[in-house]
């Protein structure tokens, strides 16, 4: 089970230079808002995903003024007494390092440092596109399934070149046809993954939110794609006239989405904040847990501002939940440390407590 040990960051976002050695069970940050807690959260997740948490271009992660950004971090592993992954980001792009060694293909990385994340952002897996929810699936399939992640990858790389021509003044049809006969078999894989990322995620969210709620609604999971009812050849067959007048292609699993259900309505239109946040909560612990079976440990876990918006009762399920021995490594943000303490210190003696000001971190005893 990797366990981050120590990070090193320089010059992310408003963190300028900061070494700090983390607990292997739970890590608190605590600040006024805007001091860098979820910056220092967002490097621990760069390290794992090379990529932020948040929908932000690379050059606007780097400290004002600097040309880039590093990061590094020990880790703790399954099978070795330890290793050191670092990452450098500049306009020109990334190096990843594993132990002195570069590691040519980004993709080989994603999945050795499992992690999930909760944050504020998470709103937009309710109010926003579908996009986000895609993402979001992405994001657990990508780290267990390698041949998911390069499906995906190779789906979205042909999709653009199809769009490409599609653009053009007179599309090439037999151009589009290979495209077709190429993506035809990785929106299959694509489709059957999250088929069955829906089927296991359902049951346990519905557990979750009610061991958070304290069974007081229902929620489940519906998974809607293009594909359910036709094959991409005969999607992309129908659809070639309409594709044609569009200047892009309107049908393939670009389009699927996840439906988030409370008593069988959409939970945007029928949740309270707190109901929708408790959802949230309980689809990230979810994913924790699918990913906990795929890898048979627990990833790390971060949750950045998790108790805003939720009632005392559902704090209390919350944290009875991640005091349980399922958990791994955890990390938790909040801008109220007396509050943070009074909860961790019911949890375990096992912790570690920082506190951020302007991006410099100080571990309190």
């Amino acid at each position: 089970m990797p366990t981050l040990k120590k990070i090193v960051v320089q010059d992310f976002r408003n963190i300028s230079f900061q070494e700090l050695e983390f607990s292997p069970n739970v890590n608190c940050i605590s600040g006024n808002n805007g001091e860098g807690k979820t910056n220092l959260l967002d490097a621990v997740y760069y390290l794992s995903m090379t990529k932020s948490a948040f929908p932000v271009p690379d050059k606007f992660i780097f400290r004002h003024g600097c040309p880039g950004f590093t990061l590094g971090g020990t880790y703790a592993m399954e099978n070795a007494p330890e290793s050191r992954f670092s990452i450098k980001v500049t306009d020109e792009g990334k190096k990843l390092i594993r132990d002195g060694k570069t590691i040519s293909r980004l993709g080989e990385h994603i999945g050795l440092l499992p992690l999930v994340m909760v944050s504020p952002q998470d709103s937009a897996l309710v109010s926003e596109s579908g996009e986000e929810r895609r993402k979001l699936s992405n994001a657990v399939l990508s780290q267990v399934d390698k041949q998911y992640f390069d499906a995906i990858q190779g789906y979205n790389r042909l999709l653009s070149g199809r769009n490409k021509i599609l653009k053009e003044p007179s599309p090439d049809a037999a151009l589009l046809a290979v495209y077709d006969e190429r993506m035809a078999p990785l929106a299959s894989k694509v489709f059957d993954g999250r088929s069955r990322l829906a089927k296991d995620l359902e049951p346990v969210v519905a557990n979750y939110y009610r061991l958070i709620s304290g069974g007081r609604e229902e929620v489940s999971i519906r998974y809607r794609s293009d594909l359910s009812e036709r094959s991409l050849h005969e999607l992309f067959t129908a659809h070639r006239d309409r594709d044609y007048m569009l200047k892009y292609t309107s049908s393939g699993i670009q389009r699927d989405d996840f439906l988030f259900l409370m008593d069988g309505y959409p939970i945007r239109r029928v949740g309270s904040q707190g109901q929708q946040k408790s959802f949230l909560v309980a689809l990230k612990f979810a994913q924790y847990e699918i990913m906990k079976r795929s890898y048979g440990f627990a990833p790390i876990l971060l949750l950045d501002d998790v108790f805003d918006k939720l009632d005392l009762g559902r704090i209390g399920n919350l944290i009875s939940m991640v005091a349980g021995s399922d958990f791994g490594q955890i990390f938790i943000s909040d801008t109220d440390k007396s509050r943070l303490s009074g909860i961790v210190d019911r949890i375990t003696s096992d912790r570690a407590y920082f506190e951020a000001v302007g991006g410099v971190f100080t571990k309190l005893e």
